[in-house]
């Protein structure tokens, strides 16, 4: 519809909506194979049919949390860290979850294995739950469990080369917040959306003390010249999978005597300018070197031994690794 004199349809009939949707669908083909929603109560596998209630409180005041998890080949990585930091961030938001924890894990197997999908991810959300456009949630009807299937859209292993990174100008988000995985993602979206302006990867927060951060969607992590992993610390960022992760299989290269020592801590921005090795860490990546960060090289400008043994080890724990889920595909 174009031009101010134009007649807005009206729809009278879910058909015709349907239609239009559907319509709407064939034109942009995403790769959502499965979706689920309490609020129906089932799975669905027309995308077109992959729809929230508008007055769900998640959409319109952001009172809802959210995470992930990665299938590979068939199995989903580390569900269940997430799934535990999900119901963290539901406590935190005051959400009280319709279902127990078995039940939602039960959900998300059951959904990717009626998607078929094999390699790609999962997404799921607790939500306040639909009732009312008011900010309080006592006019829901009872919170609500939301997920779906994203099948692979091709992932970043392959950048040898590394990224760029830049320090984002956006406000970091609060501490508290910091910690909840929430849907409000705005701070993150723009601090993305500032990095790509200015043709890098991602921005990385630094703190008003001055301490290294985290990136919008990613933890990041350093390598120090006499060979220290050194990961910012927790406390005012969120909890990241892929970063304890990298905290619980990076000692082995200190055995190997390619590192001294494995830490989480704070790392202070002049500090960590001074490393020889910078890296992204995140379930989507799971881990990307960055060579350059606000045009100026990280150590020598080239992606370093540790990250490139780091993602090795990643890579091996995603397939081969003990906390792998086999979906009960039928």
């Amino acid at each position: 519809m174009q031009g101010e004199d134009r007649v807005v349809p009206v729809y009278a009939s879910g058909t015709q909506v349907l239609q239009k949707l559907q319509e709407k669908w064939e034109s942009t083909k995403q790769g959502y194979p499965a979706m689920y929603s309490s609020v129906v109560g089932g799975i669905i596998l027309d995308p077109s049919m992959m729809v929230i209630p508008i007055d769900d409180h998640m959409v319109h005041r952001g009172h809802g949390v959210f995470d992930t998890a990665t299938i590979s080949d068939g199995y989903l990585y580390e569900l269940d860290s997430h799934l535990d930091r999900l119901l963290v961030s539901a406590s935190k938001a005051k959400i009280d979850p319709p279902f127990p924890r078995e039940t939602l894990r039960n959900i998300l197997l059951q959904m990717t294995a009626a998607s078929g999908c094999k390699n790609g991810s999962i997404k799921y959300w607790l939500s306040a739950g639909p009732g009312d456009f008011l900010v309080s949630p006592k006019g829901c009807t009872g919170s609500a469990f939301y997920a779906v299937v994203a099948a692979a859209a091709g992932g970043y292993r392959h950048k040898d080369g590394g990224v760029k990174a830049i320090t984002a100008t956006v406000p970091m988000k609060h501490p508290f917040f910091a910690g909840i995985k929430s849907v409000n993602y705005l701070p993150n979206a723009l601090a993305m959306a500032e990095a790509e302006e200015r043709g890098a990867f991602a921005s990385v927060w630094v703190d008003e003390d001055g301490y290294v951060a985290e990136g919008p969607t990613m933890n990041v992590a350093f390598v120090t010249t006499g060979g220290d992993l050194v990961l910012p610390a927790f406390d005012r960022v969120l909890s990241g999978c892929t970063a304890k992760r990298v905290l619980a299989l990076a000692p082995e290269l200190v055995g190997a005597g390619l590192l001294r020592s494995v830490r989480d801590a704070r790392i202070s921005a002049d500090e960590a300018r001074q490393c020889a090795e910078m890296m992204f860490l995140g379930s989507g990546l799971p881990l990307l070197p960055v060579v350059e960060w606000d045009g100026k090289p990280v150590g020598d400008g080239r992606v370093g031994r540790i990250s490139l043994a780091l993602s090795d080890m990643l890579w091996d724990d995603i397939k081969s690794g003990p906390d792998r889920i086999p979906v009960p595909y039928s």
